[in-house]
This record gives structure tokens, sequence and C-alpha cells, in this order.
């Protein structure tokens, strides 16, 4: 059961929780000021306002955490100038960083009060407490309880607050250790939840207007429990399980790995409504000797294939990707090979970036790195190439009728905005519907990545 707040109305401390990196930090955000909320926290969006900061940071991208440190040394200024006005400040780092970094945050950054690595969150409200009692607050163990069980539930409010589409993890760490990835030493191995435990927060999530869910995981797609027919339940089973929650119609996930595409989940693409057409599939690269060093352990073969399966399954379905270029020892000729991938595959969206080394990870060590200037050269072919791909698809959806989830105001007054099946924005007018509602629409141009979409005949 909740816990009833512990602040007494009217006295409310305020707190602002900066997100850096993926979606499931953005979840880890939210069940953070859920945790927060039962003890009286309210979120605000000016951070001079908080009596506590919490950065959630990310640590798969370059120079991460000298970001975090940049933004610790604004906020000590903050925190005295809130001092001077007899304002008590605690700020946290939370996240990625803060699982690697551990006490060195603690050290290097004299404001840091309390550092909460990602299995921790639901000991946030007691580590506060501690913070605000003058102690220096580390919680970077994993813990062996389970903090799904112990996060309190979000209320029904908060949740209409955050719209009709949600974030929910279903699965957390990663058993594959790519060489150039630090999730497997920041997330710990790969977790999954249990089906009733996934239901019962679905469930409140349509109860208070949900219409979209997103299920999170390093990697998603290897989610894996014991079902309630005593069957063991892959993601696809759940995906089907999910269709059936009152209020949910649209079903989505990432991010996959292609060794845990099985054949139920391509099933699942073909036959379950719920389930958009989209898929973010990263691959990384397209020479096998580097995909061999990434311990991918897939070749360009076998993922052009898996590609191809799904493409008979679902013929509409928009593909997106992930891509690293100037991994340790990548050739010219290595190069080519991913962008000959990328044009075999063909993305409607995709990431791309140049390796970084991350401290610890196995790619860091290995010789033959390749020079920054061949990086960044290599990074705009390839991008060059990608956003021609994204174009084509966009332009290949003028004059299609589509099922719009609208899901927010847009910019402009008397604009609405929503999500295509497909997942880019869909601009109309604002007389088309509610938030919340599917509305057909026709896709009438496109203006870089967004879409703008006119009111279809029909209504569903």
């Amino acid at each position: 059961m909740p816990r009833e707040p512990r602040t007494a109305p009217g006295t409310e401390r305020k707190v602002f929780v900066k997100t850096y990196g993926c979606q499931m930090n953005v979840y880890d955000s939210q069940r953070m000021s859920d945790a927060l909320a039962a003890d009286g926290y309210v979120a605000t969006e000016t951070v001079e306002d908080a009596d506590l900061v919490v950065l959630n940071t990310c640590h798969i991208r370059e120079k991460a955490a000298e970001k975090v440190y940049s933004e610790l040394g604004r906020l000590n200024a903050l925190k005295k100038a809130r001092a001077r006005e007899g304002k008590q400040t605690v700020i946290g780092v939370a996240g990625c960083v803060a699982q690697a970094e551990g006490r060195e945050i603690v050290a290097r950054a004299s404001a840091v009060d309390l550092v909460i690595g990602p299995q921790t969150y639901h000991r946030l409200p007691d580590a506060v407490r501690k913070a605000l009692a003058g102690e220096k607050v580390v919680e970077t163990d994993y813990a062996v309880e389970d903090k799904f069980e112990r996060l309190p539930d979000p209320r029904a409010a908060d949740v209409r607050r955050r719209g009709v589409s949600a974030f929910l993890t279903v699965q957390e760490g990663c058993d594959k250790f790519c060489t150039f990835c630090v999730v497997p030493y920041t997330r710990g191995a790969e977790v999954s939840r249990p089906v009733a435990q996934i239901l019962a927060e679905a469930e409140k999530l349509a109860a208070a207007g949900v219409r979209e869910i997103t299920l999170l995981g390093q990697n998603v797609n290897a989610w894996r429990a014991a079902g309630p027919d005593g069957r063991d339940w892959g993601l696809g089973d759940l995906l089907w399980r999910l269709a059936d929650v009152p209020g949910i119609a649209r079903l989505r996930y990432t991010t996959s790995h292609p060794r845990d595409m099985d054949d139920d989940l391509i099933a699942a693409h073909r036959d379950l409504a719920a389930l958009m057409p989209y898929l973010h599939l990263p691959v990384q690269a397209g020479a096998d000797r580097i995909l061999k060093a990434m311990n991918r352990r897939h070749t360009a073969a076998d993922y052009l294939k898996l590609v191809e399966r799904i493409r008979a399954a679902r013929p509409d379905i928009a593909l997106s990707g992930d891509f690293i270029v100037g991994f340790p020892g990548e050739t010219d000729e290595d190069f080519e090979a991913t962008l000959k991938i990328v044009r075999e595959a063909g993305y409607a969206q995709a990431f791309s970036f140049k390796y970084s080394p991350r401290p610890g990870t196995p790619g860091a060590a290995l010789d033959g790195q390749v020079e920054e200037h061949v990086k960044a050269e290599r990074l705009d072919r390839l991008q060059a190439l990608l956003a021609e791909q994204q174009k084509t698809f966009l332009t290949g959806l003028v004059g299609e009728r589509i099922d719009l989830l609208l899901d927010r105001h847009g910019r402009e007054k008397g604009q609405l905005v929503g999500r295509s099946p497909w997942l880019q924005p869909v601009i109309v007018d604002e007389s088309l519907g509610e938030i919340g509602d599917i509305v057909p629409v026709r896709i009438v141009r496109h203006t870089g990545a967004s879409l703008f979409g006119e009111a279809a005949r029909d209504r569903t």
C-alpha cells in the first residue's frame, strides 16, 4: 500500500529531476518522482525553486561524466545562493554515471549529498532523509530485494500529467557484454520482471488514461518469465497479454538484440494489431570482423536474414537502428561494409555515433584506435545516407491514410500532435479530436522529421 506523505499540506518540498540519455532513464526518473511524491515532494520545472535536485545520468556516450561534473559546478553555485537565503538544498546523482563513479563523485564534487545507482531507487526517500541530516550517502550496491516491488505505485494524477503514452520497464541489465558497452557494469545482469507485476502496472497506467505503452529493457526481447498458464513466456506472449488490458490500444518495445528476436515475437508483429509496425533493431556495424570484435555474436548475413524474415511477416514495418563508426581496427573496407548493410536493410530512422572508449570496457583497451578526423568523416557519410533513407520513408507516407494517436498540443495555437504507427510526429488541426483519441488522418506533406496530416473521411 502507498505510504501517506510525510510532509504536512502546505509545506511540500520541491524536487527537480534532470534526465540524461535513454528512455529507461526517463522511466526511472518518473519512478523516482513517484517514490519522492509518497514522501511529500512535489515536482518543479524550475531548478532554482528545488529543495532537492537529482541528476539522472547516462554513461553510454562520450564525455558523459564530464557533462555531469560541469552541471554539478553550476548546481554548487545555486546551492550556495539558496543557503544565503536560509534554504537547504540536497543534490543527488543517480543513474549510470552514479553507478560507475560511485564515491568518486562525492570526492570530486563537494556539492553532492547523495549518489544512488539504478538498482536502488526504492531507497531514495531514505537516502534523502539521511542527506538532510548531514550524511553523505552512496547507494550503489545491487539490491537483493526487488526495487519494482518496493517502489510505490504512481498516482493517477501524476500519470495523467505525463500523457497518453507511457514507458514501462519489463527488463533490466544485459548479459551480452558487447565490448563497447558499459551497461552490464552499470545496470548488472539481465533481470526480467514477473508477469503479474508488469500487468498490474499496465492496468494502473490504463486506468489513468494511458493508451500506448512502450516496453523498455536494455535488452528487452530477452525478457523471459513464468506465465500464468505454467509455460515459460517470452516477449511475444507478454505483448499478447498486454493487448487485452482495457484501454491499451497500442504497444511498442525497445531496445532489441538481433539474437533474441525469436519466432513468437516475429509472429506477434504479423498477427497482433496493437503492436505497432516499428522495430528498433541495432546492428552497430556491417563488417563481420568488427562485429566479432564488438562481441555482437551475429554476422551481417545473420542480421539481413532476420530483417528479411521480419519484413515477410510485417511488410510495412519501419526499421530503426544504432551504428558506431570508428570502432578500434575499423578500416575503410570495414566502413564500406557498414554503408552496404544500411543500403540493404533500409532504415526509416537511425542513431549513429563515433566510437568513444568507455572506461572499464574491453573496447577501450583494444589496439587500432581510429583517429578522430577519420571517425568524423565516416560519420558524416553514414548520416547523409541515413538521412536520405529517412526522407525516402517519409515521402512514401505522403498520401497515405493512417490512424493517429493524438498525444499533445502543438507549438502553434490550434495544433495537435500525434504519433504515427511508425513513431513519427504528425501535426494536425485541433478540430480533429481530443488528446487520447485515435483518429484517421491523411498525410499531406512532411518537413524534416515531422509529418502533416488532415482529416480522413472516416473516424475510428
